[in-house]
């Protein structure tokens, strides 16, 4: 495996787990990830901002509203993805990135790729899943 994030730093499995080449490019990944984010944030406010149309159309009003609490709900996941973006920069801080909350276990480097705040294996992370249907199906 080794997908580019920035030319000089690819993600190899050589090397021990979570050696510091591979914490740098999660981190990196990590950051990059955070910063379009916020970017995306500050886009969406000025948008907001600027948007003080008063519509005389009560759909038009409608359709207008209903766009704006949308993008506020998706900004709202996107301010809760930022609070799971710094706890993984904090793993890897304090040494337990990569590796699940649940075993102890490694996580696979293509899982973290794939989605770099996880805190599961992908075995316990589908117990997991399993353990909550049944739940829910109660």
């Amino acid at each position: 495996m080794s997908e580019t994030l920035n030319a000089d730093l690819t993600l190899s499995e050589d090397g021990p787990f979570m050696n510091d080449r591979q914490k740098e490019y999660f981190r990196r990944k990590l950051l990059g990830w955070k910063s379009e984010i916020l970017r995306e944030a500050r886009e969406t406010l000025e948008a907001l901002a600027n948007d003080n149309s008063n519509l005389a159309d009560i759909a038009d009003r409608a359709s207008s509203e209903t766009d704006r609490a949308i993008e506020l709900r998706a900004r709202d996941r996107q301010r809760k993805l930022i609070a799971k973006i710094d706890a993984a920069l904090e793993r890897i801080e304090d040494g337990s990135y990569g590796y699940c909350e649940e075993t102890g276990e490694p996580i696979s480097l293509k899982r973290l790729d794939a989605r770099p705040i996880a805190t599961l294996s992908l075995e316990a992370q589908e117990r997991h899943e399993r353990r909550e249907k049944v739940y829910r199906d109660e």
